[in-house]
């Protein structure tokens, strides 16, 4: 049935709030993860903390606990929400997600690297700093596996064949962790968590997430004009070899970051796109600052969970996400396959 012309325009105003109420859901979920917590904290005091030189033990907990948490919360789900919409925009595959080209798998391979040989126990920016070198790795790999012309199915099996390699080392280093307190830490380290970060990992990782991020969003037009087919992508002036270059540094570099300073965090970018694609007319355009948002409340509110489900000993937040997302990518496999009957 053809949408009537007011059924359309109410449709436009419908996406026109999508976000504006994204945004005031992130202020909701940013500040509820700045006040759930173990020492009991209201708003007024909280605002006080940040913005007052005062050093006392409520404003210590807000600037060095929950602030620096929120923001890396807040920012790396807004990355996975992002990268997920740009990589199904591009493959054109509604199951895709950060993780297909293994950039995710390579900075986890990273990070582990620097448990096993020690250099974590040495300084604590190592960690990251493994995490972010691994997905450049990776993504430098995969784009040599793909080739310049590679196909989307080639950048795809180039990812899985990096992730599956990716994930077979890190299995290694488990197997020959040097201590059991060894492999136990890269496991609880490997299930992610945004517990006990501080200002030094959001100011090594918001950089290169931001830069990843601004990268990701300029590729609104071409994908737009992807989804009329590759030919008129080329007549429009979008280069297909540009754009997916861009993609997948702008995956490398943001995915990377976050994996690096949170572990791995699973299924935002699958399950964030897929909830806002409708809300914004299915244009993979609007679809990627939507889905920035959604990643950041999904992200903040599961972090927000794992506090008050577990506040003795906490649930792993990657455990939580998996825990949502797994049920609903089995969804939308089911989904796929009736409509193909």
């Amino acid at each position: 049935m053809t949408a009537t012309p007011l059924g359309r325009e109410r449709n436009r105003e419908g996406q026109r709030l999508v976000l504006p109420l994204l945004t005031l859901a992130v202020a909701v979920t940013f500040s509820a993860s700045l006040i759930v917590g173990p020492a009991a904290i209201g708003l007024p005091e909280i605002l006080n903390a940040i913005f007052s030189g005062e050093a006392d033990t409520a404003a210590l907990i807000i600037r060095e606990v929950r602030l620096p948490r929120a923001i890396l919360g807040l920012t790396i789900g807004a990355t996975l929400g992002l990268a997920g919409a740009a990589l199904q925009g591009l493959l054109r595959n509604p199951l895709a997600e950060p993780g297909l080209i293994g950039v995710s798998a390579s900075a986890a391979l990273g990070a582990v690297l620097t448990f096993y040989t020690g250099l974590a126990g040495l300084f604590a920016l190592a960690l990251p700093l493994g995490g972010m070198a691994g997905a450049c790795v990776g993504a430098a790999v995969v784009q040599g596996l793909a080739g310049r012309d590679g196909s989307p199915l080639t950048l795809i099996l180039a990812g899985i064949a990096v992730t599956s390699f990716a994930a077979a080392l890190t299995s290694l280093a488990l197997n020959l962790a040097p201590n059991p307190f060894a492999a136990l830490e890269i496991v609880f380290w490997l299930m992610g968590s945004l517990a006990d970060r501080s200002f030094d990992h959001v100011w090594l990782a918001a950089p290169f997430m931001a830069a990843g991020c601004l990268l990701l969003l300029t590729l609104g037009r071409p994908l737009d004009a992807l989804t009329l087919g590759e030919d008129a992508a080329q007549t429009l002036g979008f280069g297909l070899r540009s754009l997916r270059h861009r993609l997948v540094l702008g995956t490398a570099l943001s995915v990377g970051a976050a994996t690096s300073v949170a572990g791995a965090i699973g299924f935002v970018g699958l399950v964030v796109p897929h909830l806002l694609r409708p809300l914004v007319g299915h244009r993979p355009g609007a679809l990627l600052p939507a889905s920035a948002l959604g990643g950041a409340v999904l992200v903040l509110t599961a972090d927000v969970a794992v506090r008050v489900l577990s506040p003795g000993r906490e649930l792993k937040l990657g455990v939580l996400t998996a825990l949502v997302g797994a049920p609903f990518f089995l969804f939308l496999v089911l989904r796929l396959r009736r409509q193909l009957l």
